[in-house]
């Protein structure tokens, strides 16, 4: 079990620190082996957050129980960091552990000296600030998260969910993740490079242009193609491929390739199909388009994406 401590301290990100605990410390029977997780702070037992209200924390002295740090928060005016947390933080990370980042969270990285060669990211609001702060770090604008498997950093608000769903389908697997969206009612786990930006709307639901896209998802095996989705839209393509950009900000053609991948990558963690086997099930023609996606995509072989993530006892 993965032992997971979310950073308190006075005037926190209520927000943030709720996301954490909804994702992490929220009991999930339904998966086995789930997080351990705890609200902690140096030095109290009560924190008061950022609109007012008042939390009752586990007061700690050091990290040396958890796996993993979440920092949900921080201050953004340079202000010195407390000793006990500066020491703490810096033990944890020399054990090689960890330590995620959520929104204002990177600028406690940042100043800790955790991202020295490392690519960061904060709340848009923000940019400029840590850039100023931190030139000699590798900022990255307009993501939702970076994550290079040890240290991570998300943009604002609902970004902190992007980035901890990518946690938990690299600890579990891509379709555990995807329970946990739909749990929470979201849309599935997005990758780290999409834009912090998300003024589209999606389709209405109970829609024929929704239900559309879901007949589309439930016959990836056929190899459907997006005529026969507009087709079952009621839609001409034309007004269709209009439609889907005005509330994806993506072409039909990307979405219906990222199903296919999606579909791809549940297959390779749970099941021993072969390649090719696979890539008929996701809607490609054959094994060598699914590679070629992947690499383009991930950077990476489907093969290899199986070794990282194939779970055991998967049939």
């Amino acid at each position: 079990m993965t032992n997971i401590a979310v950073l308190a301290y006075p005037n926190m990100s209520l927000f943030e620190a709720a996301c954490a605990m909804e994702l992490f410390a929220l009991p999930r029977p339904e998966f086995e082996h789930w997080y351990s997780c705890q609200l902690v702070a140096f030095g109290y037992d009560q924190v008061a957050t950022n609109v007012g209200t008042s939390l009752t924390v586990h007061a700690i002295d050091d990290l040396s129980e958890f796996d993993l740090l979440i920092v949900p928060s921080w201050f953004t005016d340079n202000r010195s960091i407390p000793d006990n947390i500066r020491s703490a933080i810096t033990d944890f990370f020399q054990q090689q552990k960890r330590i995620i980042s959520y929104c204002s969270g990177a600028f406690l990285l940042a100043k800790l000296g955790l991202l020295h060669g490392r690519e960061a990211t904060t709340h848009w609001r923000y940019a400029d600030t840590f850039q100023a702060q931190f030139a000699h770090i590798t900022y990255r604008e307009d993501v939702l998260y970076v994550f290079d498997g040890v240290i991570g950093c998300s943009a604002g608000s609902s970004a902190a969910i992007d980035l901890s769903l990518e946690i938990i389908r690299q600890d579990h697997s891509h379709d555990t993740a995807n329970r946990v969206a739909r749990r929470l009612v979201l849309s599935a786990h997005r990758k780290g490079a999409q834009s912090q930006f998300a003024e589209t709307p999606v389709a209405q639901p109970n829609s024929v242009f929704a239900s559309a896209l879901d007949w589309a998802k439930a016959h990836l095996h056929e190899g459907i193609n997006i005529d026969q989705i507009a087709q079952k839209a009621n839609m001409s393509r034309r007004n269709f491929d209009r439609k889907f950009k005005a509330n994806f900000n993506i072409t039909p053609k990307s979405w219906l390739s990222h199903q296919q991948l999606d579909a791809a990558k549940s297959l390779l963690e749970s099941s021993d199909l072969s390649i090719d086997n696979i890539a008929e099930h996701a809607g490609f023609q054959h094994g060598d388009v699914m590679r070629h996606h992947f690499r383009k995509h991930y950077g990476i072989s489907p093969k290899t994406y199986r070794d990282n993530f194939h779970k055991k006892g998967a049939s």
